[in-house]
């Protein structure tokens, strides 16, 4: 959305006829005393606003202006105006006023602050007079409010329309996605009933890497080495967690072990992840347009992505019956692909999975269904969120195989919770190695990869 669209959605344009001339020897009518100190500010912003877009003028058409540099003149003719006002505001005051302004009318209102704010985690509106945020996995409720559903609404509508999405009434869910790769949800009435609501996961302009897992926690060093060597040695890796445990995250970490040489290609409902190598092919699914036609579904972008020589496959996560797809691509030639589920447990990803290749439609039998998964995932990497918040690693688990009809697992690191909880409430347990040394690792020197013998120490894990 373009300023001059974003001036518009505001309801500051220009007028839309001259105002009528006052005689001269007519007094000049008082200006309306304001009911509340909120409506006076509305009616300042809205008078600003105006002026704003007056000055503005012609720039706002002109085609040899970049959007950074119209955007640049306006936050300085925001302050001009706000100057001349000569408003019996602090320095403080004053700045704030101006930020305040520039957030309604080059940001995304009341929401603003909040994305700017690098450690807030994720933002929830539930509806325009309750905003909650979560700061270090706890969820805090916040004194951001919305002057009205209409201007909730407004904001809702400028981020969807940047990715060419749109919601209304005919359609009133959507998934989207800021220009940092946030990830956004928003459900309006009449299928929200308070009110808008909106949920928008943040994402680091600086993507956590895996020295951060590190430092917060989340992972171990040998457990960070293991899984390098994993990713190197093309094996197949589902990433399993719960909502709001770091998946994504952890996805993008991972592929940051693909060797740089690689064609990767990844497929996402709204594209999040944050590949740093060159080769990238970046696929975002489509919904249906206003007549119910042009989807083009996660499956249909994984099947096409077979015809485009990929290296490896990243899919953002399996959901439905792409799953069946991204199975049989792992079992014919495109090792080292990436994928995450929503489950628990390694055991209920494995189930997860069987019920998502049913959603396919092809009314396999379980025991097909369960071969394919044990020949074609070698790993399973569980996540899970703590009740103090932290996310952690807690299973890192091999896929060996069959016995009868069970799909047999084997834990390599799981987590000790024997330490307790210190006087914060932290949970101080760690991952450590189970003693039984995978069977995949005979792969690793088919690669020439060698691992350090302190990742199987089990001495050395605890202690550290």
């Amino acid at each position: 959305m373009t300023l001059t669209e974003r001036l518009a959605a505001l309801g500051v344009g220009e007028p839309t006829s001259a105002p009528r001339p006052v005689p001269a020897s007519a007094p000049a009518a008082p200006p309306p005393e304001a009911s509340s100190p909120l409506d006076a500010l509305l009616t300042l912003k809205a008078r600003v606003g105006a002026a704003l877009f007056e000055r503005l003028g012609s720039r706002l058409n002109d085609p040899n202006l970049a959007e950074d540099d119209l955007v640049t003149f306006a936050r300085d003719a925001l302050a001009e105006i706000v100057e001349a006002e000569q408003l019996p505001l602090s320095s403080t005051e004053r700045q704030r006023l101006v930020r305040q302004i520039s957030d309604d009318v080059l940001g995304y209102g009341p929401l603003q602050p909040l994305l700017d704010d690098p450690n807030l985690t994720e933002i929830m509106v539930n509806g325009p007079d309750q905003v909650f945020v979560e700061r270090n996995g706890l969820l805090t409720l916040t004194a951001s409010r919305f002057r009205s559903e209409e201007q909730l609404r407004r904001v809702i509508e400028k981020i969807v329309s940047r990715v060419g999405r749109r919601i209304d009434e005919s359609s009133p869910l959507v998934d989207a996605r800021l220009d940092d790769g946030s990830r956004v949800n928003a459900v309006i009435p009449p299928l929200a009933v308070n009110g808008s609501s909106l949920t928008i996961r943040k994402f680091a302009a600086d993507p956590l890497k895996v020295q951060d897992l590190i430092s917060y926690g989340s992972m171990s060093h040998e457990m960070a080495e293991l899984l390098d060597a994993c990713v190197r040695a093309h094996l197949n890796i589902i990433v399993s967690g719960g909502t709001g445990t770091g998946k994504t995250t952890l996805l993008n970490v991972l592929s940051s072990f693909i060797p740089t040489g690689e064609r990767i290609i990844t497929i996402e409902d709204a594209v999040e992840l944050q590949l740093q190598q060159q080769h990238v092919v970046r696929l975002e699914s489509r919904p249906s347009n206003i007549e119910g036609k042009g989807e083009i579904t996660i499956r249909d972008l994984l099947r096409n992505s077979l015809r485009m020589r990929p290296d490896r496959i990243v899919v953002g996560e399996c959901r439905g019956g792409e799953a069946l797809d991204m199975l049989q691509a792992m079992n014919t030639g495109h090792d080292g692909s990436l994928s995450t589920v929503h489950s628990n447990s390694p055991r209920d990803a494995i189930a997860r999975m069987e019920t998502l290749v049913l959603m396919a439609g092809m009314d396999l039998p379980l025991r097909a269904i369960r071969e394919q998964i044990a020949s074609a995932v070698n790993l399973i990497v569980q996540l899970t969120r703590m009740r103090d918040g932290s996310r952690r690693i807690t299973h890192i688990t091999e896929v060996q195989g069959m016995e009868g009809d069970i799909v047999t697992l084997q834990d390599v690191f799981v987590f000790d919770h024997s330490a307790g909880v210190d006087s914060s409430g932290r949970i101080l347990g760690k991952t450590v190695f189970t003693g039984v040394r995978p069977r995949f690792t005979d792969r690793f020197a088919d690669f020439g990869i060698n691992i350090s013998p302190q990742v199987f120490a089990m001495q050395e894990s605890r202690s550290r």
